[in-house]
């Protein structure tokens, strides 16, 4: 396995600061839309990236689920990253579209929707995914699969006698971003890079080129 081998060339596009819009959440819902023409895999799955208590980052990969003036995912409150995020409420996400070589790095403040948010995008879910909230105590430690699939077992018959809601300890985040970078592949690793940055004076994006 020669992994020093592996290279793949960058052509498809070029990234021009002239060409981007002046609002990022506008070129991120382009880009968006574009990937998904693409049909890229799992467009919205983006990497989640907080700050563990131990110092230490800890990345994973979530979906978005709504876009407004931020990013919107749900979790288990309760989970690592809840607790984290709880602890402190700063992170970043990445998108990675490989099929149409360009990726987008966000970096922002994190808070929770509101509960009404919550019970909406909740209740809107398969049931099974609704099953799976309640089910799963996220990030522990468990003895063995059964354990959850005892709980889902319990919880269908319990909740086919009454209306789904939304677990307490389950719900959405916000990351509104103060940064975003749009990256472009391009030949010999030389890739375009445009980054925003919010000034918060005047409440205005700063946009600039980047060095690859």
């Amino acid at each position: 396995m020669n992994l020093a081998a592996i290279r793949k060339e960058y052509s498809l596009q070029s990234l021009e600061i002239d060409q981007v819009a002046t609002d990022p959440f506008l070129q991120f819902k382009s880009w968006l839309k574009e990937a998904m023409q693409a049909e890229v895999l799992e467009v919205n799955a983006m990497c989640l990236s907080t700050l563990g208590k131990d110092g230490f980052p800890n990345s994973r990969i979530v979906l978005l689920k709504e876009l407004d003036h931020g990013f919107v995912f749900f979790t288990n409150y309760e989970s690592s990253k809840g607790k984290e995020l709880e602890a402190y409420p700063k992170a970043s996400l990445t998108f990675f579209w490989a099929e149409i070589e360009r990726q987008v790095r966000i970096v922002g403040t994190v808070s929770k929707i509101s509960p009404e948010e919550s019970d909406t995008y909740f209740l809107s879910r398969p049931y099974g995914s609704q099953l799976g909230a309640w089910a799963s105590p996220q990030s522990q430690e468990i003895d063995n699969r059964e354990v959850i699939e005892n709980n889902q077992k319990d919880l269908d018959k319990k909740f086919k006698e009454s209306e789904m809601a939304r677990p307490p300890h389950w719900g959405g985040f916000r990351l509104v971003p103060h940064r975003l970078e749009f990256w472009q592949g391009r030949t010999s690793r030389l890739h375009d890079r445009i980054n925003y940055e919010k000034d918060v004076a005047t409440n205005s994006w700063k946009i600039a080129r980047l060095a690859p």
